[in-house]
């Protein structure tokens, strides 16, 4: 969010949807008994890189490629490289037995507006007299865990104390059992744009499981 504001406008300016990796590796010493490492990809601002279900699809074009060039030489591909890696931030090295859980999308569009016309608003001083800045404006999240996790986040710095924004099709307590969730079907609500993140999403997260997760073929 910081990054975009900061170069936007200019040469290198990104666009508006970063692409997140997680991992887990064993750490017995922390409080779960894990660490979370995270990856992530996001891109230069064109009209290519705007367009959010066409780059989950591409990208999933991508790893299916590299998936196929490392099995006809006998190796296993891994996302974050040396060969083929899909990312360019993040955690770019990771313990050797960390495990892969999971795929997200960070995005700086919302139900504020498309991140570019809104970019432009932190620039143009309003009738008020009172400028906006970067850290008034929304984003939103859609994550996909192996465990059959879905979730969106919708982050709002204006949101009510104990309004977190999160929805999820199974309970973020541990410890309950048996409730009513009305996000069960998360994934198939919302408008023809949301769903076709939710299904190019679930194709990438389907690609990157069966391959990590799965035999060398």
């Amino acid at each position: 969010m910081v990054e975009a504001d900061q170069r936007f406008g200019g040469r290198e300016a990104l666009g508006p949807h970063g692409v997140v990796l997680f991992f887990v590796s064993d750490a017995p010493g922390e409080p779960h008994g894990y660490l979370l490492h995270t990856a992530y990809r996001l891109w230069l601002a064109s009209p290519d890189s705007d367009d959010l279900p066409r780059l989950l699809a591409d990208l999933d074009g991508v790893a299916r490629d590299n998936i196929a060039r490392a099995a006809s030489a006998r190796r296993r591909w891994h996302p974050l490289g040396p060969e083929g890696s899909m990312v360019n931030g993040g955690d770019m090295s990771l313990p050797e037995h960390a495990a892969y859980v999971g795929v997200g999308v960070s995005t700086l569009d919302s139900d504020q507006g498309r991140w570019y016309q809104l970019a432009h608003t932190l620039r143009d001083l309003p009738a008020t007299g009172h400028r906006l800045s970067v850290f008034d404006l929304k984003g939103q999240a859609y994550v996909l865990l192996t465990d059959g996790a879905a979730m969106h986040i919708d982050r709002d710095p204006h949101a009510p104390l104990g309004v977190d924004g999160i929805r999820c099709n199974r309970t973020l307590d541990p410890d309950r059992v048996t409730y009513y969730n009305r996000h069960e079907n998360l994934t198939e609500d919302g408008d023809d744009a949301t769903r076709a993140v939710w299904r190019n999403l679930s194709v990438l997260h389907h690609t990157l499981t069966a391959h990590l997760h799965g035999p060398l073929a």
